[in-house]
């Protein structure tokens, strides 16, 4: 199995919303995705519980199958409508793709 994982900076205000809004309207819309992506096995995403210089705001981890399945979630037009709303609220991203 791979384990893909994010973790972002968030900015301090974006779109109308504080970074408290924008972390839950995240959270919001990356859960359902396990439902809407048949590759996903599973979905964890929460906001960190500790802060400093190399703390990031949140995290998202996404279980697949294999490497194959990363494309399969990463381009899903689901997937994309997430990204979008993120990428404008975000200051930075890290990833990576783990197997276990």
């Amino acid at each position: 199995m791979i384990r893909h994982v994010v973790m972002w900076k968030i900015k301090e205000y974006a779109l109308d919303m504080n970074k408290h809004e924008i972390m839950s309207r995240i959270k919001e819309l990356l859960l359902p995705l396990k439902d809407k992506i048949s590759v996903v096995r599973d979905i964890e995403v929460g906001e960190s519980k500790t802060q400093g210089d190399m703390h990031y705001d949140m995290a998202l981890i996404v279980t697949v199958n294999d490497l194959s399945d990363l494309p399969k979630y990463t381009n899903h037009p689901e997937h994309l409508k997430v990204l979008e709303f993120i990428s404008q609220v975000r200051e930075e991203r890290v990833t990576a793709d783990i197997e276990i």
